[in-house]
């Protein structure tokens, strides 16, 4: 059932999602916000964002086993995978950035993949780069973890992933377009703290993505040496394969560079983000690959 979950969902994101809806974030948002304020007497604070962050997870793995018909679920394992990876509105940036590249419009493009960067947070690195170290962050990484833990892993990765990103705990905790308060206002005072409240969210799911993502990217490193530049890719994955202090995206940014070359002056052109996508592409299918491998051989149900 994993991999006609998979499968599925896969092939209804690409086909038939649209609009926000289709995005965790959208249901999340509140959710995170929220947490910024709870506060249970007696219980540490580390303590309560672990809770905070792994109750989704926990709530949606006994909805679905509570669930004794195996067709419903399908349907809702398929539903939660399908919110895990939905990434519409990337999607639709990199539309822009495409459409802006076809029309030689240098800084339409530039502003598009700006946009895709400030949105996911992540270092800023060359187009190609960025669009791989996206597409390992919303399909690769998730996939993983479902095939691992099923929906609790997705769910629990997809939370993570959420809060690490730019203002998705604090965003509208204040009303931007309320008129400026006095500086000693309450205002003002709980915009200062909402704002510490999103930076200890975000160091603390930083920190556990570093290991979430340990195990994963290396996998899809070799996939990048099975798709790609086999010997170059290797020897950077060999490498760095004990190295627990290298972040994820620094790692995926040499390995994708090793798999498929491109010369410093065109790393930042369409056509290496274009080609840095099909790359990404291909290691999906690796993935899908090795889970059929998986499920065939009874180490997955």
């Amino acid at each position: 059932m994993t991999l006609l979950t998979m499968l599925i969902a896969l092939i209804v994101e690409r086909l038939a999602v649209r609009g926000s809806a289709w995005q965790l974030v959208t249901y999340l948002r509140p959710y995170l916000q929220r947490g910024q304020r709870v506060t249970l007497p007696g219980l540490p604070q580390p303590y309560l964002m672990l809770l905070w962050w792994l109750l989704p997870a926990l709530l949606v793995t006994l909805l679905i086993y509570s669930v004794q018909f195996w067709l419903l679920q399908l349907v809702l394992n398929t539903l939660v995978l399908l919110l895990c990876i939905g990434s519409w509105s990337f999607r639709q940036t990199y539309k822009q950035f495409l459409n802006a590249a076809q029309r030689d419009d240098q800084e339409a493009a530039f502003l598009a993949m700006q946009q895709i960067r400030t949105a996911q947070g992540a270092p800023e690195l060359s187009y190609g780069q960025q669009l791989i170290w996206l597409n390992f962050r919303y399909y690769a990484a998730v996939l993983f973890w479902y095939a691992l833990l099923g929906a609790f892993g997705a769910v629990a990765y997809a939370c993570l992933r959420q809060l690490s990103e730019p203002g998705v705990a604090a965003q509208n905790s204040v009303d931007e377009t309320a008129e400026p308060a006095a500086e000693d206002s309450p205002i003002t005072e709980f915009a200062s703290t909402a704002t510490v409240a999103d930076e200890q969210w975000r160091r603390f799911a930083d920190d556990l993505l570093h290991w979430a993502d340990w195990l994963p990217v290396r996998l899809f490193g070799l996939g990048l040496a099975l798709v790609g530049d086999f010997s170059r890719t290797s020897a950077v994955l060999l490498q760095h394969a004990g190295s627990f202090q290298m972040h994820a995206p620094d790692l995926l940014a040499e390995l994708s560079q090793a798999a498929e070359p491109v010369p410093e002056e065109l790393l930042n052109t369409p056509d290496a983000a274009v080609s840095a996508v099909a790359l990404a592409k291909r290691n999906v299918l690796f993935f899908l690959a090795l889970i059929a491998v998986l499920t065939l051989s009874g180490w997955l149900s």
